[in-house]
């Protein structure tokens, strides 16, 4: 028979102490002791400078890069990634605000080596005690100056890649949050040091999403640096195009801020945009602006307009002033208010019907809302857009390709095209999209319209 443990002796048992390992030093993980060390950038300051304070004045950019690299080794960059790249930009610590954390003009404070303290006379000739700078030597000796400090930091990135990420999301926007507090010079040289880094593919562009603050866009301390960024960008050592300024503002999220909203708010014109960037000779700044802001205008008004058509309630007279609205309000052209009709007209076909009967549907939609395209046909210009606009779109729309001579029908005696926009389109002004097809295709209207101009002007002598 098995002998029972009373309750007691096994609850004595559990609360036993158990044995432990003495004279054993249990050694902490690396991450844990990074986790809790202290966190002192004015010691990794007074650390980084050990290393670059030996550098000549007339250091050279391998020179720096070897000192970077091997402080890199030995200290956490990633963890004082910010002072890292303030005291490589500006010069020393920062403080909230934008002014420096030591007191001024302690040169063990500061570096030497710095994209904002460069002065065209050598790359660690910095002048360390001056905060206010007013002049900058002769420009293009500190922008090569920055250029090879851009360089630098491209080449130590290469090597030590996480610094790339707290360069474009934390370091540089948070000093182009500061640009209100500093001078004219400092501003524009991390204007050009910021295009550098862009083009270089060191930043994204995100970065000026602080220029939209409100302490920035107040006196166009933002539209200036932005206006610097364009010109610099566009005219680097690697010259950028417009096409590529504008995927840049797109893919970095600057299109949604808006362009005219780094104007302040008392000149928030388009007039006002027009007028500032032609003067800094940014035209195809413009050009892109108004481009994109009719395109805006025109989904905007397709979609309202389609809308309108499929219901029963609005007739063709209230969406003719909706469209004027828009006209009168966004000062849209002709061309691209009919571009948008059309757009809308053609939406609103029942494109589920049979193949043979789309013709006759899209034929029978571009008569009903004739009479809202026609007030904006007032020009030669207009009118032969229109008839470029529907020969693309019958171009693309390979559907309805044989109406496009009924369409031109249509459109004429609805008195939406005249007679000599139909002649100049044939015979200079057709799309290259499908050109041949389509003049053939309307040639006996053609000659139909040039015969009876010429019975006309008989008729007249």
């Amino acid at each position: 028979m098995s002998s029972q443990q009373a309750p007691g002796a096994q609850q004595t048992q559990a609360n036993a102490a158990k044995p432990s390992l003495t004279g054993v030093r249990i050694k902490q993980r690396k991450g844990q002791a990074r986790a809790t060390a202290k966190f002192e950038p004015e010691a990794f300051r007074d650390n980084l400078l050990t290393y670059l304070v030996s550098l000549p004045a007339d250091a050279t950019p391998d020179q720096i890069l070897a000192k970077l690299v091997t402080a890199g080794a030995q200290l956490e960059l990633l963890k004082y990634s910010d002072a890292f790249f303030e005291l490589l930009i500006c010069g020393g610590l920062l403080q909230p605000g934008g002014s420096y954390l030591d007191a001024a003009g302690d040169e063990t404070k500061r570096s030497k080596i710095a994209i904002l303290r460069t002065k065209g006379t050598g790359l660690g000739d910095a002048d360390i005690g001056d905060e206010d700078q007013t002049s900058g030597g002769d420009q293009g000796d500190w922008k090569k100056e920055i250029r090879d400090l851009v360089d630098v930091l491209k080449r130590l990135i290469q090597r030590y890649k996480y610094l790339q990420k707290p360069l474009d999301e934390n370091s540089l926007p948070s000093l182009i949050a500061y640009i209100a507090k500093w001078d004219p010079l400092t501003r524009e040289k991390l204007a050009y040091a910021t295009a550098c880094f862009v083009t270089e593919g060191l930043a994204s562009g995100k970065c000026l999403q602080s220029l939209w603050r409100d302490a920035v866009v107040k006196d166009e301390v933002g539209l200036t640096f932005l206006t610097e960024f364009i010109q610099f960008y566009l005219a680097s050592p690697n010259p950028q195009t417009i096409e590529s300024f504008a995927l840049l503002f797109r893919k970095s999220g600057l299109d949604k801020l808006g362009l005219i909203n780094v104007f302040p708010s008392q000149v928030r014109t388009t007039e006002r945009l027009e007028e500032h960037f032609k003067k800094a000779e940014l035209g195809g700044v413009v050009d892109w602006y108004l481009n994109s802001v009719r395109k805006v205008v025109r989904e905007e008004m397709v979609g309202r307009l389609t809308e309108m058509m499929g219901g029963e309630e609005d007739t063709v007279e209230e969406m003719a002033e909706y469209v004027k609205a828009q006209q009168n309000e966004t000062k849209i052209g002709e061309v691209d208010l009919l571009q948008a009709i059309w757009a809308a007209i053609m939406a609103d076909v029942d494109w589920t019907a049979k193949p043979e009967q789309l013709e006759a549907l899209a034929l029978k939609n571009i008569k009903t809302y004739a009479s809202l395209m026609e007030p904006f046909c007032t020009t030669a210009k207009a009118q032969v857009s229109l008839i470029n606009t529907a020969q693309v779109y019958c171009y693309t729309e390979t559907r309805i390709i044989k109406a496009f001579p009924q369409i031109l029908k249509v459109l004429y005696n609805e008195d939406c095209i005249s007679d000599q926009a139909i002649i100049y389109w044939a015979q200079k002004g057709a799309s290259a999209q499908g050109k041949g097809h389509f003049v053939k295709a309307a040639e006996p209207l053609v000659k139909f319209l040039q015969a009876q101009d010429d019975d006309d002007e008989e008729d007249d002598e």
